[in-house]
């Protein structure tokens, strides 16, 4: 016990060592200024360089206020000398309130080629109710930007994160592994468009977890290339729900496999779970999905596979999709919809979606004790606790 006690106290006592000693910067110091009003990005930029530089563990620190960000900023790992960096923010970065200042980036806040970077708290706000105006208007805007991409980077932690009206994603993952995104908090109204919440690419083991979002597009979007997701306890809603695609953009394309969708619950969403893919030719796939203990709350499309998703009308009409999808488990899925159809099965005619499963289903239409219907056409039911027919 004496040896157990001693090894105990050593190693406390070697964490707040290094706890002390690790080097703080604080943006303050380089020159940021919380006002609100004051160009920050160079300041920003020169702390993480300072940072960057350390030999040893090394946080940058956000004092309370706001500090704007008036240019794209990219913050790089490649150089770094010790690479996990922790970013403590406590005070919220603030994007021009001019969509044209920024609108034509394709990014504002990226970080690129990190390995253990941890972000802790802080608010980014996007301040993208100008661009969504003007694309309501059809004036031929900018396209808008990415409130925060990850790209290119190992082992990233984004913990109690806010993002507000971001032009358009709020947070990307792209071409990454092992990130974790937790207890965030993301918001943009209903009618916003393009701002998916997270986005993932070309990246695997990400999980997402204890994170509420509510925006004009899906709370959540899995695109080519995302393998071993694990996405828990997310609130959705409003939002087009949990969608992986659209897939099958172009003929040669990664697909997505293994993914776990489990205890969400989708409130006035105009979809919950679902899967789309263009109605055009595509060596892509979708394979191994679960989606369980979900709850729906006046849903329009509880459950949807779509493989004739085509919203421009161009280059994909009167085609049929050639993403395979495979090995999709729907369990324990209740709550409402507020169509009389709850679960669509729209697949393709020329790759028709097998190995679909679908146990403990119950939705019921509306506030009645009706229960749901289900559309299904090419499609091959492996199991199934309610009655379904495809045609």
């Amino acid at each position: 016990m004496v040896m157990s006690s001693c090894l105990v106290f050593t190693f406390i006592l070697t964490s707040l060592i290094a706890a002390a000693t690790a080097d703080t910067y604080n943006v303050v110091t380089f020159g940021a200024k919380a006002d609100g009003k004051t160009d920050s990005t160079k300041a920003f930029l020169s702390t993480w360089a300072s940072a960057c530089a350390s030999a040893g563990q090394a946080t940058i620190y956000v004092p309370s206020g706001r500090y704007l960000i008036r240019s794209t900023a990219i913050f790089s790992g490649l150089n770094c000398k010790f690479s996990a960096i922790t970013i403590r923010i406590n005070g919220t970065l603030v994007a021009p309130s001019d969509y044209r200042v920024l609108g034509s980036s394709a990014n504002w806040i990226m970080f690129q080629r990190v390995n253990g970077l941890s972000i802790n708290g802080g608010i980014f706000d996007g301040q993208g109710t100008g661009l969504w105006a003007c694309k309501a208007s059809k004036k031929g805007c900018p396209k808008g930007f990415t409130s925060l991409e990850i790209s290119n980077s190992n082992n990233v932690i984004v913990s109690g994160l806010s993002s507000l009206n971001s032009q358009m994603f709020h947070i990307a993952v792209n071409g990454c592994n092992n990130v974790n995104l937790q207890n965030l908090k993301i918001s943009a109204p209903s009618t916003s468009p393009n701002t998916d919440g997270i986005h993932i690419s070309q990246s695997s083991v990400v999980t997402i977890t204890n994170s509420v979002i509510g925006t004009g597009d899906d709370c959540i979007s899995i695109g080519p290339g995302s393998t071993n997701l694990w996405i828990q306890n997310i609130i959705c809603g409003p939002g087009h729900g949990i969608s992986i695609g659209s897939l099958g953009q172009s003929l040669q394309e990664a697909g997505v496999q293994n993914v776990t969708v489990t205890t969400a619950t989708f409130t006035g969403t105009e979809n919950g779970v679902r899967i789309k893919t263009l109605a055009k030719p595509s060596n892509g796939f979708v394979k191994n999905v679960l989606f369980q203990h979900v709850t729906m709350v006046n849903v329009q499309n509880p459950i949807i596979i779509d493989q004739h998703y085509c919203p421009s009308g161009k280059g994909c009409s009167n085609q049929e999709s050639g993403v395979n999808i495979n090995g999709i488990t729907y369990q324990d899925i209740h709550g409402t919809s507020t169509k009389q159809v709850g679960v669509i099965f729209d697949c393709s005619k020329t790759n028709p979606c097998s190995g679909l499963r679908l146990n403990n289903i119950n939705l019921l239409f509306g506030n009645s004790k009706v229960v749901a219907q289900v559309s299904c056409s090419n499609a091959e039911i492996a199991t199934s606790t309610i009655p379904v027919t495809c045609s």
